[in-house]
């Protein structure tokens, strides 16, 4: 069986021991980077494909009629046309819950950078501002605590249960919004968005990317937050109206927003929420897409692929999307 990763170097940063499950059961050819052009290529002949953010639509199955897998190297399938897929006879499986843990201590991270501001005390300190200082404190910025504030969750699988309980370690207070399009889950209470939004001082979005939920986080959304909360969004990018939030942070409304996704990845050069001259980049700060990365969640995530491949061949349906 030939199988080929179209885009390893995001999970295994050129270890390519990473993948010796998958090296285990076939022919493995490794690619540490992919455009769209060059799936067809790099797949022909493949029985399995795997892929972080190389798509697959249409047209590539149409053009790939050995393949009979492919395995999304991540819990989102959005880069997948699954109808395509299921017309073409493709299974296709994701990753689900492999960076939980990860993700939900960059959630807190965000939010503690803008409770304390670690990072930029410490560069006030480098820049001398402590030994110049009359007192022996000084703050760049009104602190607060996490106790007694509300945190809303959009979203409540695997990711958003890990950040609820770190929230509430730190004593805050956790409220469930429904997600549009999300069907009711027996035992988890979840608020409608329009009743949550004035309550909370933190917003954490980990919904997946649908048509339901593209463009969610829009100029009615941010205008039922209450002024000064903050948002946080680890998802993905696409979930937010980007113009409407820079609206929102030109006019003052967000006490703070914490992006480790964007909607198009890398951004461009000049983007207005990467911008250091922006009048509100002191309440933004941008990652680059990196909470899910920790080095156990990415070696979970090439050992759970290569148990997806395996059940497959085998017959069985495990993390089946299709």
């Amino acid at each position: 069986m030939r199988i080929v990763i179209l885009d390893s170097f995001a999970a295994d940063q050129g270890d390519g021991a990473m993948w010796d499950g998958l090296r285990a059961l076939g022919e493995l050819a490794v690619y540490p980077r992919c455009t769209a052009a060059e799936v067809v290529a790099r797949c022909a002949g493949a029985t399995a494909a795997l892929t972080n953010k190389v798509p697959f639509g249409a047209d590539d199955f149409a053009a790939l009629p050995a393949l009979r897998y492919v395995g999304v190297l991540a819990t989102g399938t959005n880069v997948v046309d699954l109808a395509a897929a299921r017309a073409a006879g493709v299974a296709v499986t994701n990753v689900p819950s492999y960076a939980a843990a990860s993700v939900a201590q960059h959630v807190l991270a965000l939010v503690l950078h803008f409770s304390q501001d670690v990072a930029g005390h410490a560069a006030a300190v480098k820049a001398g501002r402590w030994a110049a200082s009359p007192d022996f404190c000084f703050f760049t910025t009104q602190m607060f605590e996490l106790a007694g504030k509300t945190l809303v969750l959009v979203g409540s699988g695997a990711i958003g249960g890990a950040v609820a309980r770190i929230a509430e370690a730190f004593g805050m207070r956790v409220v469930r919004a429904a997600v549009p399009g999300s069907p009711a889950r027996a035992g988890v209470e979840r608020v409608p968005l329009a009743e949550a939004l004035p309550t909370a001082d933190v917003v954490s979005l980990h919904c997946p990317l649908t048509d339901a939920t593209r463009g969610l986080v829009d100029a009615r959304f941010l205008a039922a937050m209450k002024p000064g909360s903050i948002l946080i969004n680890t998802a993905r990018g696409p979930l937010i109206d980007e113009p409407a939030l820079i609206a929102a942070l030109a006019a003052g409304r967000l006490g703070g927003v914490g992006l480790d996704v964007l909607a198009v990845e890398p951004p461009p050069a000049d983007h207005p929420l990467t911008d250091p001259r922006a009048p509100w980049a002191a309440r933004v700060v941008v990652t680059p897409h990196i909470g899910w990365g920790a080095i156990e969640a990415r070696r979970r995530l090439a050992a759970i692929a290569a148990e997806n491949l395996r059940a497959f061949v085998a017959g069985q349906r495990t993390n089946r999307v299709d």
